[in-house]
């Protein structure tokens, strides 16, 4: 069994997760020195934040393929290092979305009702009910800056408490912020007709200090200001002077520009509620996390794609929901149409890809698809191992040639992906969807044929479209011990055309085995693939 690494606590479901197909180790608190020792063995690292994950480290796993962060970020591991040497670096991007969501919310509500400071004076010994008079939040607008994941999980619950929601967003068309019942504005005219403003953009150059004294200045009369995203974004000095100088009635504040914020003059103020960072740390998160991540792990371990990269060409992580579906079912075409092209020695050397994408793919960035795709074409067939860090770059060292193309979708199919694999004799072509029993292949060749493989060695079988080919075939299985898990069977598409098996079986067939199905009356041609 594969053996994996486990460095910091994580969720025991991440864990049982992982020990259904691998040799799992729980070695926690080790010194780089530890862990540059302990690495050697294993092919997958999962850390959370308590671990750095340096270059030394890197260097001394030879046998590394995969290092997980069990949360959002990756500031603890060295991706560079680790693109470098191959090793995917993934992470769980989607796991804080509600916990998150739901501090923020709880920062507006809190603001809006004085529940802090009530709180700490009920604790003296006061009974001071007038002084800490809130307001409603119905009716009220709420001014979102970045409609994303979070951002719009915070508006759904603005918007059951009735109240308006605008929203500050670039990157968000007008006609997507209104499909979610959201006013799209200027930043500037956001803090103008605003009430509450709450922060769920990300951290760059562009957007550090983007709350700034001139932006605070256009604040509308008893504005409070909630932010559980990144301490930066906010310029705090001139938040603290907002604040003091009353332009800022409240704010509500989780992260800091320096952490742990203790002794930051905003932790000390009466109108400014403080926790610290604690918008992910639900039991459901961390949970979350840990089963994101393992997922992810098994699905690199296995030689799939998985579904958050951070060290590729990336994609907005709406596009890699859309795209995540069907990672799997373009790497088995791939796999599976390689296979059948370069099957014998007689069938030539690949020479190049051809991708289809028939549906809604118009206009999304499929480089996930397209690195899923050449795993499974060229998995098989090198050397060095495929993954999603250097299929690109092994593609181009291989002279392989990959086109893509974008096609409406064909009945009965939303979606399908097809990939044609070309040598210098021959082509094949197979079709795959993504349902929600898993992958399920739609075609191979010229025949139309849907299953759903449940075994990891398809054998395939071309015969005359007679009563008793599929029962004699069958009784030869049961010669040999070999059990049959699946059987698929289509039609010739003409009078004269042969049909064609797909039978999942136990184990692979020798070449004397096949033999004895090949020199059956009827039967033209038996080719098996590995998935």
């Amino acid at each position: 069994m594969v053996k994996v690494l486990v460095a910091d606590e994580i969720a025991q479901q991440g864990l049982d997760l992982l020990r259904e197909y691998h040799e799992v180790t729980v070695l926690t608190d080790l010194t780089e020195e530890e862990l540059v020792t302990a690495i050697v063995d294993y092919e997958a690292l999962v850390v959370r934040s308590q671990t750095s994950v340096t270059r030394l480290v890197i260097e001394a796993g030879t046998q590394l393929k995969a290092i997980a962060r069990a949360g959002v970020g990756v500031d603890n591991v060295d991706v560079n290092a680790a693109t470098e040497h191959g090793v995917i670096v993934v992470n769980a991007p989607l796991a804080n979305t509600i916990s998150t969501a739901e501090h923020a919310f709880a920062l507006l509500l809190a603001t809006a009702r004085n529940i802090a400071p009530a709180d700490a004076s009920l604790r003296s010994g006061k009974w001071e009910r007038s002084e800490y008079s809130g307001v409603e939040l119905a009716h009220k607008t709420l001014g979102i800056i970045g409609l994303g994941r979070i951002g719009s999980e915070v508006a759904k619950r603005a918007q059951a408490f009735q109240m308006n929601v605008v929203a500050y967003d670039p990157f968000v068309s007008k006609d997507k912020a209104e499909s979610l019942g959201i006013e799209i504005c200027e930043l500037i005219h956001l803090f103008e007709i605003s009430d509450f403003v709450t922060l769920h953009t990300t951290l760059n150059k562009d957007t550090k200090h983007l709350i700034n004294a001139e932006i605070l200045s256009h604040a509308k009369p008893g504005l409070r200001l909630i932010n559980a995203a990144r301490g930066d974004l906010i310029d705090e000095k001139a938040l603290l002077e907002a604040i003091s100088q009353g332009y800022i009635n409240q704010a509500g504040l989780d992260v800091f520009s320096s952490e742990p914020a203790v002794g930051n003059p905003l932790t000390q103020h009466k109108n400014i509620t403080v926790t610290p960072h604690l918008a992910a740390s639900t039991s459901e998160a961390q949970t979350r996390a840990a089963v994101d991540v393992a997922e992810q792990v098994n699905q690199i371990l296995q030689g799939s794609v998985p579904e958050f990269p951070v060290n590729i060409d990336t994609v907005d992580t709406d596009t890699m929901l859309t795209l995540a579906p069907f990672l799997e079912p373009i790497r088995l075409a791939g796999s599976i149409a390689s296979q059948l092209a370069v099957g014998t020695s007689t069938s030539g050397n690949i020479q190049s890809a051809h991708i289809n994408y028939l549906g809604n793919f118009t206009g999304l960035e499929t480089h996930p698809l397209l690195s899923s795709a050449i795993i499974g074409i060229l998995g098989s067939a090198t050397s060095i191992p495929v993954n999603i860090v250097n299929a690109l770059n092994i593609a181009e060292s291989t002279g392989l040639s990959v086109q893509e193309k974008f096609s409406k979708s064909i009945e009965p199919y939303e979606n399908l992906v097809q990939v044609t694999v070309i040598t210098d004799q021959r082509s094949e072509k197979v079709s795959a969807t993504s349902t929600s029993a898993g992958v399920e292949i739609v075609s191979i060749g010229k025949w139309n044929i849907n299953f759903i493989p449940v075994s990891k060695i398809l054998l395939l079988v071309e015969n005359i479209d007679q009563p008793g080919e599929v029962g004699r075939v069958g009784q030869i299985m049961g010669d040999l011990g070999v059990n049959i898990s699946s059987m698929a069977v289509a039609p010739g598409i003409a009078t004269d055309d042969p049909a064609l098996m797909v039978i999942g079986i136990s184990r692979s067939l020798d070449q004397s085995e096949a033999l004895q199905i090949s020199e059956l009356t009827g039967i033209s041609r038996v080719r098996q693939v590995t998935l």
